[in-house]
Formats: C-alpha cells, sequence, structure tokens
C-alpha cells in the first residue's frame, strides 16, 4: 500500500512542524498588535499635538474676541478711560492668540479662513477707533450709530472663528474614522490569526491523540496487567509508577553490585594486611620487647636528673605509642573493643601535645590552642582517641617540613549528625590536600608517601566511627589542611 506524504514524514517532525506555525502566527499577531499600538500612537498625537491644540487655541481666540463686546458701548455712554485700557489689554490678547492660532493652521482653507478674520478685524478695529474719536468729541449721536455698525462686524468675525473651529472638528473626526479603519482592518487580522491557530491546534490535538497519547495509553494497560494493579485511568501515572519501580530495581542492583565490590577489595585488602601483620609481629615486637626491658633496667639502675627523667618518661611513651600502632596494624581487620570512659577533651589533647613535644620542636613547628573555660565530659576510650590526634599532629608536621604553626581549637557545637558535640579542629599551614585526592586520603592503603603503609587516617577514622562520632577534612586547598573531630556530648546523669 502507497504510503501518503503526511506519513513519510517523521512524528517528531510533524509535532515540530505543527509548533512551529502556531508559533509565527502567533508572533505575527504580535507583531500586528505591536505595529497597531505604533499607529494609533501616531494618530493619536497627530490629533492631540496640533489638531486638538489647534482647537484649543480656536477657543482661546473667540474668548479673546468676546471679552471685547461691550466696551465700547460703555465709553460712549460715561467717557470713562479704564474701558479703553481694557479694551488695549484685551486687544493684545486677540493678537497674540491670533498669532498662535495662525502657526497651528494647516490646509489652504483653514489658511484662508483665518486671513479673512484677520481682514475682518482689522476692519473692526478701524470702526472702534473712529466710535472712539466721535466720542471724544462729544458727538454721541454719531458715535452710537457707528457703534452699531461695529458691533454687526463684530459678530461677523465671531461667525468666522465658528466656522474655523467646525473646520477643525471635522480633522479630528476624520483622524476618528481613521482609527476606527485601523481598528477594523486589525480585527480581521485577529481573527485570521485565531482560525488559523484553532486549525492548527486542533491538527495538533489530533497528532497527539492519534500518535502519542493512544499508544502511551496502550503501553500503560500492559503496564497494569504486568504490575497487577488496578486500572488508575492515568496512563501516564501508570507508566511513570513502571518506569519508577524499573529505576529503583536497578538502583537497588547498582548498590547491591557496588556494596559486592567494596566487600571484595576489603577482603583482599584484609588478606594482605594479615600477612604484612605476621612480619610485623615477627621483626617489631620482639625489638621493642627487648627496648622495654632494658629502659625498666636502666630506670632502676641509672640516676637520672630532672629533665633526663622527663626524657626518660617521653622515650618510653613512644615506645606504648609504638605498640599501639603494631596492635591497631594488627586489628585493623578486627576492631578493637573500646574502653569508654567519661573524660575531658581538653586532658586528651594536652597529653597528645606534651608526648609530641620534642617531635613538634624537631620539625619548628609552633602550637596554638583556643578552648573555651571548660568543655562538657564525653565518652570516649582515651588512649585510642590520644591515637587519633597524634596520627593527625604527626600527618601535620610532616606537612610542614620547612616550619610552620599548627592550631588546635577545641569548643561546643551542634552537629547536624550527632546533635550536641565537642569538636577539636587541628589545623596546619603546610600545603593542603588538593580536591581530586580529598575523598581518598581516608581509604585503607592509599598514601602519598613512598614509605607510608596508607593505614594511618584509615584507623583513625574507624576509631572516631567507633565512638559514635564524625572525622572531617574540611576543604582548605592550598591554605594548609584542616581535620575536624566531633565527638557526642555525654548526656548521662
Amino acid at each position: 500500500m502507497r504510503m501518503k506524504w503526511w506519513e513519510k514524514i517523521s512524528l517528531r517532525t510533524r509535532i515540530y512542524a505543527i509548533l512551529v506555525a502556531l508559533v509565527l502566527i502567533t508572533l505575527a499577531g504580535g507583531a500586528v498588535m505591536i505595529w497597531y499600538t505604533y499607529r494609533m500612537e501616531g494618530l493619536c498625537k497627530s490629533v492631540i499635538t496640533k489638531d486638538v491644540a489647534a482647537m484649543q487655541a480656536a477657543q482661546e481666540l473667540e474668548i479673546a474676541l468676546a471679552k471685547q463686546k461691550g466696551l465700547i458701548s460703555y465709553y460712549v455712554l460715561d467717557n470713562d478711560p479704564a474701558w479703553l485700557d481694557q479694551l488695549e489689554k484685551y486687544q493684545n490678547d486677540f493678537q497674540a492668540q491670533f498669532d498662535k492660532t495662525k502657526k497651528l493652521a494647516r490646509g489652504q482653507t483653514a489658511v484662508n479662513l483665518l486671513s479673512r478674520i484677520e481682514s475682518q478685524y482689522g476692519e473692526y478695529l478701524n470702526l472702534k477707533n473712529r466710535v472712539i474719536a466721535l466720542s471724544k468729541a462729544g458727538d454721541k449721536e454719531t458715535a452710537s450709530k457707528l457703534n452699531r455698525e461695529a458691533r454687526a462686524k463684530f459678530l461677523q468675525i465671531l461667525d468666522l472663528c465658528d466656522e474655523y473651529k467646525n473646520i477643525l472638528n471635522e480633522w479630528i473626526n476624520e483622524a476618528l474614522a481613521a482609527s476606527h479603519s485601523e481598528a477594523k482592518h486589525l480585527r480581521i487580522i485577529a481573527a485570521t490569526a485565531m482560525s488559523s491557530a484553532a486549525l492548527l491546534g486542533a491538527l495538533l490535538s489530533f497528532v497527539l491523540a492519534a500518535q502519542i497519547l493512544d499508544p502511551i495509553r496502550k503501553m500503560s494497560l500492559v503496564a497494569e496487567k504486568g504490575s497487577g494493579q488496578a486500572e488508575t485511568g492515568d496512563e501516564i501515572k501508570t507508566l511513570g509508577w513502571r518506569v519508577k519501580g524499573l529505576i529503583q530495581n536497578m538502583d537497588k542492583t547498582h548498590v547491591e553490585l557496588e556494596r559486592s565490590r567494596q566487600r571484595l577489595l576489603h577482603s583482599e585488602k584484609m588478606a594482605v594486611v594479615g600477612q604484612m601483620a605476621a612480619g610485623v609481629a615477627h621483626s617489631i615486637r620482639n625489638p621493642m620487647t627487648s627496648i622495654n626491658m632494658r629502659l625498666f633496667s636502666l630506670e632502676r639502675t641509672l640516676h637520672l636528673a630532672p629533665a633526663q627523667k622527663e626524657d626518660f618518661e617521653v622515650v618510653r611513651e613512644e615506645m606504648r605509642r609504638l605498640e599501639n600502632i603494631v596492635r591497631n596494624f594488627l586489628e585493623f581487620s578486627r576492631p578493637a573493643k573500646l574502653k569508654m570512659q567519661l573524660v575531658n577533651v581538653s586532658d586528651i589533647v594536652d597529653m597528645t601535645l606534651l608526648l609530641l613535644q620534642n617531635r613538634l620542636e624537631l620539625y619548628g613547628v609552633k602550637v596554638e590552642r583556643e578552648r573555651p573555660l571548660s568543655l562538657s565530659p564525653v565518652e570516649a576510650d582515651p588512649e585510642q582517641l590520644k591515637e587519633v590526634l597524634v596520627n593527625l599532629i604527626v600527618n601535620a608536621c610532616e606537612a610542614m617540613k620547612e616550619g610552620g604553626k599548627l592550631t588546635v581549637v577545641e569548643k561546643e557545637e551542634d552537629s547536624e549528625q550527632i546533635g550536641p558535640a565537642v569538636s577539636i579542629q587541628i589545623s596546619d599551614t603546610g600545603p593542603g590536600i588538593p580536591a581530586s585526592i580529598r575523598d581518598k586520603v581516608m581509604e585503607p592503603f592509599f598514601s602519598t608517601k613512598e614509605d607510608g603503609t596508607g593505614l594511618g587516617l584509615s584507623i583513625a577514622l574507624r576509631i572516631v566511627e567507633e565512638h559514635g562520632a564524625r572525622l572531617e577534612l574540611l576543604p582548605t586547598e592550598g591554605k594548609g589542611a584542616t581535620f575536624v573531630i566531633k565527638l557526642p556530648v555525654w548526656e548521662g546523669n
């Protein structure tokens, strides 16, 4: 069967073509409306700035003429010079208003009519001047007779002013008629655009219904049968449920696969740890036991000065720390039980800094502390927590090979994850940790040092998490590194 030309066009092209046509019609209608507004603005401007202004000037001209009415008659009756002063003022007003009206006149008919008004007004002035002269000479009767002729001339001028206003009214009516004609044309264009848009809208609705909505409905019926849910009548919602279910299943599968991969990697790492642990236990523990026995013997036999005793105690404390490192290395794959007790974080920080005093001096690192007068107690294993602090401070010292400043800030704060907490913030002035490896520094066996095992920070993280606390690395690339330990405040009685 031969395909129709409409069927040869893809569904996307059909929808786009109809939408483009609708947009073009809408834009064309908007353009016509904008053009019409400018057109109406021009007509209104023409009427207001020219015709209306001319009409206003004509009315003021007529008023200036009307004010002169009767002043000569009053003067003829009592010869009071005040009437002549008023007359002169109104004549000047009339002349000024006539000049303004003449400037606003357009068209030969209006110009000719104003010329007649000017000519008639000149004759009217001559008659008034003769009336004034006769009145001053005492010929009241002749002055009164001539004044009646001047009054007739005055009425003729008023008629001419009315005729000029009628011409202006015709101009205004013509402008209104033009605007009505433009509005009629605009209504025809708008009706045509609306009809075209309605037809295109109907066509688009048909395409959407026949080639999109109906297939979607059929797909939703299949989805409802597959899901075992009752028919909702909302095809899109049904498809949405099915797609959402598929996405959730895929996400669960992906999470499980990722967990399996992590468990496999962890198992491999633990196997390596087991092999290394056997060698470490054999190679390090025996010499360390011998060193400890010698230290015990020397302590009992030698007479040491107070400073030497202090150094001796530092050496013994370092040996204890080495033992803890070996024990943590061996127990990395099987977490040791914590010996929890109520402790003051400040005391543990002081003990750690005292233990590392010689190392800090060796690296040329100055220590600054910030702490309140008192901190709430926390429940923790002091030895394990001290091990975390030692690890962080030693890493900071090694990052500041040419010396620097170590800042330890202790404070209480509200943590979104664990609630009220005591935080220990350790900041150094080293080169910082690049953003590219920031997420990896606490992973087991990841190290940027050539001789590092990559277990220090991972052990610290494990110890902190076993306390129900948090160990965070703040983003301060290029400005040193900042680690924060947040321990939950003890809330017991």
